[in-house]
């Protein structure tokens, strides 16, 4: 693809292929078809998703994590799905569906007839995830083949509208301290088959506020490591344990940040401005598509992707688009290269404190590791 990017390797290798490729080495295949993901046979699985830790960054700080950067020989990357942000990526592992199936396609996007925004993270009391993503997870559907499923997850995303929509189906075990989660993780284990979540957010936390190059998460990523690799030793040998992650992050420099609020023209016909600084979703007025793009193309040049929506559907970044999920992609989308970030000090503030950055298609944050020990 132009601009270094790297497409989604959806049905072959990506995180909505983690829970089918579980399935049939736990010998309780799904009902879809195969991927091109194959796991070693065993009779439970442990995956413990890591948010933000991207391959590239573990290639590059691997002294800084030693057991996880032993597990990458013969290994081969997988693919996070687009856009490469962690609610459209849990929500990827959840269902085992691709983005424009399972319909969250970013951090923010439109509720479709309303001049509103969704936050998939936070989520909003009007919209009903049910409702928003329709679909069997692929916990649930796991669980109905007689395995036994648990999301180990902190005690606040219980009930969460995120947590509704991407691992219904599934027992919650609410863990806060990594001692919680290991122990947590080797009690839901101890009967196979059985497939446990886990899911440490601290390491893209640190990355947001001090980004990836900082000493903050170098210390980071050596606890997550410690963390992996006492889980690990913690389990039984008869079970398997899968460290995968949602995105990985690049830091975006002072001047490689384009404001919205700066660049007035960037404003014409653009009704809302949703996703994140890495990957805009631009909601245009009537008629104002082809002048949105042609603007916001000319201003960024070559520091971004633009083009319309069809386009993006065309190229496969979200996967076969549902006809219900269509309208919550903007008319025009923003995919930055390099170290860009486009940000809007008057919709979203608390971008602009923040560090390290991700949504795009760079292989920075396309590119997961998938590893299995």
């Amino acid at each position: 693809m132009s601009a270094g990017f790297v497409e989604p390797a959806y049905h072959q290798r990506s995180l909505g292929d983690v829970v089918p490729a579980v399935a049939a080495a736990l010998g309780t295949p799904l009902a879809e078809r195969p991927s091109g993901l194959l796991l070693p046979d065993a009779r439970a699985y442990v995956v413990f998703l890591v948010d933000g830790l991207g391959a590239r960054l573990l290639e590059r700080y691997a002294h800084a994590a030693p057991y996880l950067s032993s597990l990458l020989v013969d290994q081969a990357p997988a693919t996070a799905g687009v856009p490469s942000t962690t609610a459209t990526s849990l929500t990827s592992l959840g269902t085992g569906l691709t983005p424009g199936a399972h319909g969250l396609v970013g951090f923010t996007s439109r509720v479709p007839g309303t001049g509103r925004l969704l936050n998939a993270l936070l989520w909003d009391k009007d919209v009903d995830p049910m409702e928003w993503q329709p679909h069997p997870t692929a916990f649930s559907r796991l669980r109905s083949c007689g395995t036994n499923v648990t999301v180990v997850n902190k005690r606040e995303f219980v009930g969460s509208g995120l947590t509704i929509a991407a691992h219904r189906g599934a027992d919650y075990v609410g863990a806060d301290k990594v001692g919680e989660r290991i122990a947590a993780a080797v009690a839901s284990s101890s009967d196979g088959p059985s497939l446990t979540y886990l899911y440490d957010g601290d390491l893209d936390w640190t990355g947001h506020r001090y980004g990836v190059a900082s000493s903050q998460w170098l210390q980071q990523l050596s606890i997550i490591d410690s963390e992996a690799e006492q889980l690990r030793d913690s389990l039984p040998r008869a079970t398997r344990l899968l460290v995968v992650a949602d995105h990985g992050m690049v830091d975006s420099a002072p001047e490689s940040r384009i404001d919205v609020d700066e660049r007035h023209e960037l404003r014409d016909g653009v009704a809302l401005i949703g996703g994140e600084a890495r990957f805009r979703h631009l909601y245009c007025h009537r008629g104002a598509v082809d002048d949105v793009a042609a603007t916001w193309a000319e201003v960024l040049g070559d520091r971004a992707e633009v083009m319309t929506r069809d386009v993006a559907v065309a190229r496969g970044w979200f996967g076969p688009v549902s006809t219900s999920v269509l309208p919550r992609l903007g008319d025009v989308v923003v995919a930055a290269c390099g170290d860009t970030a486009v940000l809007s000090t008057s919709d979203f503030p608390y971008e602009a404190k923040l560090v390290g950055l991700h949504g795009s298609l760079t292989p920075e944050e396309m590119l997961i590791p998938m590893l299995v020990d």
